[in-house]
């Protein structure tokens, strides 16, 4: 195995201290709660589904984590690639392997930072014009 290979895993039991670490490399820390272990550490254990990307000697670049029922819908909450590996497709692979893990006929949705945006249309995802959120109240 090449010393710039990418290993991708399903790892349902990936780390707060290995997530927060990626988010903060990734620019995403400032949109999560990663001062917030407790709340980091449910955000994980109550993911449905978390598929990794790591180098060759485990560490971890990349990390997409979803919430779903494996039936009908997948929301991909955290699409996560450290900053110095961006632009060799880590992302767009974590996200076909999410496809891939939850099966066909289930629906994957996500919510954009501003800056991504077009990250996620060049990746072939449709914006949808019908979307709503409950946010939280100050």
């Amino acid at each position: 195995m090449s010393a710039d290979a990418i290993l991708y895993a399903v790892e349902p039991d990936l780390t707060a201290d290995a997530f927060i670490d990626v988010l903060h490399r990734s620019g995403l820390a400032e949109r999560r709660p990663v001062a917030d272990r407790p709340r980091v550490e449910a955000m994980l254990r109550n993911a449905g589904l978390i598929v990794t990307a790591r180098k060759a000697d485990g560490d971890l670049i990349g990390v997409a984590r979803s919430v779903t029922d494996f039936a009908f819908c997948c929301y991909l909450s955290d699409l996560a690639v450290d900053r110095a590996c961006q632009g060799r497709g880590i992302g767009k692979e974590l996200m076909r392997r999410t496809r891939a893990a939850v099966g066909e006929g289930v629906t994957c949705l996500l919510l954009s930072a501003p800056k991504a945006v077009t990250f996620y249309e060049a990746a072939g995802m449709e914006r949808h014009a019908q979307a709503f959120l409950f946010t939280e109240k100050p």
